[in-house]
C-alpha cells in the first residue's frame, strides 16, 4: 500500500518553478544592490543611467538636472524604486521556498499575482515604452516569471486532494 500521509507531494514541475522563482528573486535583489551602489558612487546621474537607455530615452538625449534639490529628490525616488524591486526579489525567494518545501498553492498565487504585478508593470511601463533599454537583462525577469507560472501548477496537488507517493 502506498503512503498518502503527505498532503502536498511536490512534483518536479514545482521544483522547476521554485528554482525559477528563486532565480527571479536573486535577479531582483541585485537591482536593489545595484541601485544602492549607483546611489553611493554617482547619485541621481548613476541611477538615471541604469533606468534609461531605451529607444525613447537614449543616454545621449537624457538631460540630468543640475539643480541640487531636484537631483536629491530624484536620487531618493530612484533609490526607493530599486530597493522596492529588491523587496519583490525577497518575495520571490519566499515564493520559491513555499513551493520547494510545501508545494503551496498560496505560494504559487503570490508569485502569479503579486510578482506578476511587479514584473508586468515595470516591463510595460519602462521596457516596451522605450525608457529602459530592451536587453537580455530587461526581458529575462518577465520571461522567467512567465515560465515559472506556466510550469509550476503541473506539479502541485489538486486543491484539497492528496497525491499518492
Amino acid at each position: 500500500m502506498k503512503n498518502i500521509t503527505e498532503k502536498n507531494a511536490i512534483g518536479k514541475a514545482v521544483k522547476i518553478g521554485a528554482g525559477l522563482f528563486g532565480l527571479w528573486g536573486v535577479l531582483h535583489i541585485w537591482v536593489g544592490y545595484e541601485g544602492i551602489h549607483q546611489y553611493i558612487i554617482d547619485g541621481a546621474p548613476g541611477l538615471w543611467n541604469t533606468m534609461t537607455g531605451g529607444s525613447n530615452a537614449p543616454h545621449s538625449a537624457f538631460q540630468h538636472t543640475t539643480d541640487a534639490v531636484t537631483a536629491n529628490v530624484q536620487a531618493h525616488l530612484l533609490l526607493n524604486f530599486c530597493i522596492d524591486v529588491a523587496g519583490y526579489g525577497v518575495l520571490g525567494l519566499v515564493v520559491a521556498w513555499l513551493l520547494w518545501t510545501r508545494g503551496s498553492w498560496v505560494g504559487y498565487f503570490l508569485g502569479l499575482v503579486i510578482i506578476g504585478i511587479c514584473d508586468l508593470t515595470s516591463f510595460f511601463s519602462l521596457v516596451t515604452s522605450g525608457i529602459i533599454e530592451l536587453s537580455l537583462a530587461s526581458v529575462s525577469g518577465p520571461a522567467i516569471w512567465f515560465i515559472a507560472i506556466a510550469v509550476t501548477p503541473f506539479g502541485l496537488s489538486k486543491f484539497g486532494k492528496t497525491k499518492i507517493e
